[in-house]
């Protein structure tokens, strides 16, 4: 017995000082981490979808599906997927298309292009909280910077986080402001792996500046056109950060994203934890069946 566990340990070390085994030590506590915040509540969500529960946790009643009734028929659930989509439908084109061309323009190596990339890039390294803090001081409707400025220029004061046609553009003009920079450093790097060979190539057939771009920038970043279309479309669908510093959803519901309709009904006064976790699922399904879609898309191109 003695002599078996020793192999046993002895293989074990083996097997961890071989490459294999150093790979999984190593990517261990991201596992863990991966399985206690994201697997683990992903699963409990299923599970609590199916009962009646406070915020406190401290009693359960099951009522089946009723959850998935109630959020069909929840009119302000149903609005928030509606804002969602709006949301969606503005930021991603503008990051997936405008990063593209922005990164065309900045990806050569010189001082000037450095210095773009650095500005674009800067809101990324802060907080949602100071920005979203920082954009609600400066459109403040009686102490903001960009509404007195406007007032100076006599266009009148604009009440930019409050009303119920605009706040969702300037919600999203945020959002777009503040990972723009991420899209656009993405498509950078991989214009910078296109072969120069071909745009020499091009220019000797006679192509200019536009044609190179699309005929040989965008057929070679596909596989990064698609990687950034399908994380900013997922991460569009979960807005709630932006949104929850600067309008908390208001005003009238014109802002309130799935995801902080989500955060209200499970950390709210009148806190139903099992409902909530009910929408999640739902919300989960739907990006789950687009992502789906866009990757099944992505394959058949590649095909």
């Amino acid at each position: 017995m003695n002599s078996l566990a020793k192999n046993n340990k002895k293989n074990i070390w083996k097997y961890l000082n071989s490459d294999e085994g150093s790979a999984y030590v190593f990517i261990l506590p991201s596992i863990i981490l991966l399985f206690l915040f994201i697997i683990l509540p992903l699963i409990m969500a299923f599970g609590l979808s199916f009962f009646d529960v406070p915020m406190t946790l401290n009693s359960a009643k099951f009522v089946g599906f009723d959850n998935f009734k109630e959020a069909f028929q929840d009119k302000r659930f149903l609005n928030s997927l509606k804002v969602t989509l709006i949301f969606t439908a503005i930021e991603v084109p503008i990051q997936v298309f405008g990063a593209m061309i922005i990164a065309a323009l900045i990806s050569k190596n010189n001082i000037s292009n450095k210095i773009f990339r650095a500005i674009y890039f800067l809101p990324v390294i802060c907080s949602a909280t100071a920005i979203g803090i920082m954009w609600k001081m400066i459109l403040h409707s009686n102490v903001g910077f960009f509404t007195y400025s406007l007032q100076a220029l006599g266009l009148g004061r604009i009440n930019f986080l409050n009303d119920v046609h605009l706040t969702i553009f300037v919600v999203t003009f945020i959002s777009i402001w503040r990972s723009f920079g991420v899209s656009a450093i993405i498509y950078v790097t991989a214009i910078q792996n296109v072969n120069g060979s071909l745009y020499e190539a091009a220019q000797m057939d006679g192509a200019g500046k536009i044609k190179q771009f699309w005929n040989v920038t965008v057929p070679l970043i596909k596989p990064t056109f698609w990687y950034i279309l399908m994380t900013r479309l997922a991460g569009s669908l979960q807005i709630f950060d932006i949104i929850f510093m600067t309008t908390n959803g208001g005003p009238n519901y014109t802002t309130e994203s799935a995801v902080t309709y989500i955060y209200t009904r499970a950390f709210s006064s009148e806190s139903r934890m099992g409902y909530a976790s009910t929408l999640s699922v739902i919300l989960f399904f739907i990006i789950l069946v687009v992502t789906v879609l866009l990757y099944k898309k992505m394959n058949a191109e590649e095909e």
